[in-house]
């Protein structure tokens, strides 16, 4: 069972990656977002509703194991866990503007949201900062899903000016 639920918080094994761990998780689920978009013709319900999926998913995961993952890597926030970095890249795309569906639109909206979201989690600006204090693993999940929402602004921002 501790396989399965270390399986869960390291984003299927992403955050065993020797080299920034949390952008590689950070990248699956924009390539999720890339790869639903491109198959579904831009179709914003079949991206949002994955998105959606994968959202409260790894929301669950993080905080229901939360307590184990302080206790399987010693430490509250390890590098290896990486299904935060799953909810707030999900939070930085949810809505994200498909424009004319065309692979240029999608991998200049892809890219925006990955980079802004990669910035925003690195920087943690307030109150991003103040909510890794929250206990178990809800300070885990919620400084991601707070730069994911500073993140969701840059991809909208980019939709008023292109």
């Amino acid at each position: 069972m501790d396989r399965i639920k270390k399986l869960l918080i390291t984003g299927l094994g992403g955050g065993y990656f020797p080299i920034a761990p949390g952008t590689v998780g950070s990248a699956v689920v924009a390539g999720l977002f890339l790869l639903t978009a491109m198959l579904s013709g831009g179709d914003w319900r079949v991206v949002n509703g994955m998105l959606a999926v994968v959202l409260v998913a790894s929301c669950i995961i993080c905080v229901v194991l939360g307590p184990f993952t302080e206790r399987a890597f010693g430490k509250k926030d390890p590098g290896q866990c990486v299904i935060d970095e799953w909810a707030g890249q999900a939070v930085a795309l949810i809505a994200a503007p498909m424009g004319d569906g065309s692979m240029r639109s999608l991998l200049i909206v892809t890219a925006i949201g990955f980079f802004a979201f990669r910035f925003f989690d690195i920087l943690k600006p307030p109150p991003a900062r103040q909510m890794e204090k929250l206990p178990k693993g809800w300070g885990v999940l919620c400084d991601d899903l707070a730069a994911g929402v500073y993140a969701a602004i840059c991809v909208q921002l980019w939709r008023l000016w292109a």
